[in-house]
């Protein structure tokens, strides 16, 4: 065991059998004639991990005055109480606050210390509020509290440990902030463990080694002369952690890559929109419940953002009577105002919608993944701000069949094959689906899907069936990296940052 351990190992163990076994690192460091503390407790934790020693660690506190000033002023409740013995044992707050010696911040902190010391009470006289000194007050222009007797003490001796001091004195002073600062001293004993006492029995030689071989010890041929320490390679190591770049990021990328080789382009618009675009394009009526405050963040600054053109008398005829297509529309008064209110973007899909808009003819192959944002309650399942897969797929002959395919071979590709749909409803897709995977035995719904309402496609001169998905990025993460909350996805917990493989 002894030809295992390093020279200043050797030299501690040796240094603590002088002193008989016990000792504090800063008696091991002088009797045994160390350079510097350090490598006396380097060989001490070494030793420690090894099981020749064992240390205990005693934490001592000790408390002094922020300023030394504090001693030789009173307290602002004591200031406040002699003021108002002054006045005959009564005074209104505004007196208090206008002729005595306390500004204005004082004054709130005094208020509050002297209805926690029962120095003085509140009453009310023909609706103004005045302070009057309690029997308790009385007594304390008499004498000081045990608050006050410590900052003298203080003052005086400029620092005390925790066993000269009352702890609940000093725990009411630490509650003030500005008045004690608590200082911390750790005391060491280092012990010889059975072990470590068998190791010195078998006889330690303490002679120079090497530790680490240098170009300069090969070249001089010192290393022939010298012993040189082995290692066990066996033994313990701190883990390296190297930088990466976070799971979320790396699953966005891969998300990326998967619809990029499918053939998709990657398309982005501003996070802020008119509601407009948000939801008068998608056919979605403007007394929707989805309009509300309750589940849309609208804007202060920009509060409006004007829309001008065609388009926006278009979509008017489409909510109004369905324009000149076979749609009825919503059968309401569409107004200009209400569209132009500027909102955080609830969905991805409306940069799905602006860029048909700007490419109304086929093949349209695109996809967004980033940020939305609802008025949502956080819980395991939701997030206030979410990241969207939203894509759209125009041809001339798309149809349902073709859409759930792509979205079966986007999840196989991401190594999910067991999918499930099932219809549903979204204002601005007819027919309408909702994606489950399957996640711990119970399927977990993915996001929503469909084939865009003509009502959405008409005003932009569309005439090719449009089909769109709108997916959750959060969610799909947690299947991946099996995880029970959405929120751990943002958590920048460090453990599991760091644990997170690189392949």
């Amino acid at each position: 065991m002894s030809k295992e351990l390093s020279y200043l190992e050797k030299k501690t163990l040796l240094t603590l059998e002088e002193l008989d076994g016990r000792a504090s690192p800063k008696q091991i460091e002088e009797a045994g004639d160390f350079e510097k503390g350090v490598q006396v407790m380097n060989s001490v934790s070494w030793l420690e991990s090894k099981g020749l020693v064992d240390v205990e660690e005693k934490i001592k506190k000790h408390y002094s005055l922020v300023k030394k000033s504090l001693a030789k002023t009173d307290l602002p409740e004591r200031k406040a109480l002699k003021f108002i013995n002054k006045m005959g044992g009564k005074c209104s707050i505004a007196e208090l606050q206008k002729d005595s010696s306390l500004d204005k911040k004082k004054v709130g902190i005094a208020l509050g210390w002297l209805k926690d010391k029962k120095w003085a009470k509140i009453v009310k006289e023909d609706g103004e509020s005045f302070l009057e000194i309690t029997s308790k007050g009385k007594k304390a222009l008499k004498e000081k509290g045990r608050d006050e007797e410590l900052i003298r003490r203080l003052g005086k001796e400029g620092k005390l440990s925790d066993d000269q001091v009352d702890k609940f004195t000093v725990k009411k002073l630490l509650s003030r902030k500005e008045i004690l600062k608590e200082d911390q001293e750790v005391h060491r004993r280092v012990e010889l463990t059975n072990e470590g006492a068998e190791v010195l029995n078998e006889g330690i030689e303490l002679e120079p080694e090497i530790a680490q071989l240098t170009p300069e010890i090969i070249k001089t041929g010192a290393w022939k002369e010298a012993r040189i320490r082995p290692y066990d390679v066996k033994s313990f190591a701190p883990t390296k952690h190297g930088g990466k770049r976070h799971p979320i990021s790396r699953q966005i990328e891969e998300v990326k890559r998967v619809w990029l080789e499918m053939g998709f382009t990657e398309i982005d618009f501003d996070y802020i929109q008119p509601t407009f675009w948000n939801m008068d394009a998608l056919f979605i009526p403007q007394d929707h419940p989805a309009r509300d405050m309750q589940d849309t963040f609208y804007m202060k600054k920009p509060e409006r953002i004007p829309m001008e053109g065609d388009i926006v008398q278009r979509i008017k005829e489409m909510h109004e009577n369905g324009g000149d297509s076979r749609s009825s529309g919503w059968g309401y008064e569409w107004s200009k105002d209400e569209a132009e209110r500027a909102v955080l973007r609830t969905h991805t899909t409306v940069c799905s919608i602006r860029y048909l808009a700007e490419n109304p003819e086929p093949p349209v192959r695109a996809i967004t993944i980033d940020r939305n944002y609802r008025c949502e309650a956080t819980d395991p399942t939701h997030l206030p701000e979410f990241a969207q897969i939203d894509g759209i797929l125009m041809e001339e002959d798309a149809n349902l069949n073709m859409l759930i395919g792509l979205l079966r071979e986007f999840y196989k590709k991401m190594g999910f094959d067991d999918i499930k749909v099932r219809p549903s409803y979204f204002p601005f897709t007819e027919p309408s689906i909702e994606v489950f995977a399957k996640f711990k035995g119970e399927f977990l719904e993915m996001g929503g899907a469909g084939i865009f309402r003509r009502e959405v496609t008409k005003p932009h001169g569309i005439d090719h069936p449009v089909l769109a998905w709108g997916l959750g990025l959060e969610r799909l993460v947690m299947l991946r990296l099996q995880m029970d909350d959405i929120r751990e996805c943002y958590s920048n917990d460090l453990s599991f940052l760091r644990e997170y493989p690189l392949i």
